[in-house]
């Protein structure tokens, strides 16, 4: 997301204005959720997308007509054939989106967005705020869970705001931008050097960790956030892990694996994940109860890490990890 919103400030340094178009609300199937977005610029370009097909074309297209008209506004779609509002979908279900109109050099939009493209790089979770009165946007600014920032009048209530998901209610819009936490990788080989692109390219924020320096070299992993180098059985000189952050250990060998299994498994990890055979993860598995570890505390491990998607290659893994990531950090268990 960082880059779509550095992408608006270039223009409104640039005196350009932008028409920023958001899925305020979303019921039933529908090809983006709540919180999609999209830029459309003065020159017909766009950045972002809210879903693609013929919602995204009319959007498009509402959205240059109201760049020229300097104008906000509010619609409503339903995916079904037939209806007055249809575009001439099935998938079943109804957005309301939201225009909002950015005229070129607005300080506010700029502040507001420049602090949220800082923020992306940050471990704290960070919400995107529109107060909508009528059909307008009337105040924007960010919050985390200390308050808010650019905001001359806050929400009355801030609290159910702060949500997981994108919230639309009493006249305020808000977006959870940034989400907290990095992805710790134990073991920068094939398998790491593959899935870092993968998690990057999905908002992940993907850090290396290896005890070899050719495999905590930047130059392997550009779109990380960063590598160490460092010792697998003193990870906490150098790592604390988080409720917010993500685990996946593919060490060169079953030692250190199970080395930094011992320091990671009591963690309160969003998620933990093993790479390895299912026989060497039942040797790891028993070696860990062994040293004290309970089923309990075994069982949040996601060992074979990845969906069964019959992954074999380096890249085909990747996915199947990035797509189990994806899943858990929606809410949802990929185990069930």
């Amino acid at each position: 997301m960082r880059s779509f919103f550095r992408e608006i400030v270039h223009a409104l340094e640039a005196g350009q204005p932008v028409e920023l178009v958001t899925v305020a609300a979303s019921e039933g199937s529908t090809p983006r959720g709540a919180g999609a977005m999209m830029a459309v610029f003065a020159d017909g370009t766009l950045t972002g997308t809210i879903g693609g097909g013929n919602a995204e074309f009319q959007c498009q297209k509402e959205a240059a007509e109201l760049l020229r008209q300097k104008a906000d506004a509010q619609r409503q779609y339903r995916f079904v054939l037939g209806d007055d509002t249809s575009l001439g979908m099935v998938c079943g279900g109804n957005v309301t989106v939201q225009h909002q109109y950015l005229p070129g050099g607005d300080s506010l939009a700029i502040a507001v967005l420049r602090d949220l493209i800082e923020a992306d790089g940050g471990s704290r979770n960070t919400w995107f705020l529109r107060r909508i009165e009528g059909k307008r946007v009337t105040a924007m600014g960010l919050a985390d869970r200390t308050g808010t920032r650019h905001l001359a009048e806050p929400p009355a209530d801030l609290a159910p705001l702060l949500a997981e998901r994108t919230v639309f209610r009493d006249g305020w819009l808000s977006i959870p931008a940034v989400k907290a936490g990095r992805v710790y990788l134990f073991g920068g080989g094939h398998v790491s050097q593959a899935l870092v692109p993968v998690l990057a390219s999905v908002g992940f924020r993907p850090v290396v960790f290896d005890d070899r320096p050719e495999f905590a070299d930047p130059a392997l992993f550009p779109q990380a956030e960063g590598t160490i180098h460092g010792d697998f059985t003193r990870l906490a000189e150098q790592v604390t892990v988080t409720a917010d952050d993500y685990v996946v250990v593919m060490t060169r060998g079953h030692q250190a694996d199970y080395e930094v299994l011992t320091q990671v498994l009591r963690s309160r990890a969003k998620y933990l994940g093993c790479i390895g055979s299912k026989r060497k993860l039942a040797l790891c598995r028993e070696r860990l109860l062994e040293a004290g570890f309970t089923e309990a505390e075994y069982s949040r491990l996601h060992a074979p890490i990845g969906l069964a998607i019959g992954a074999q290659t380096p890249e085909e893994i990747a996915v199947s990890v990035a797509a189990e990531m994806i899943a858990v950090r929606a809410g949802l268990d990929p185990r069930r």
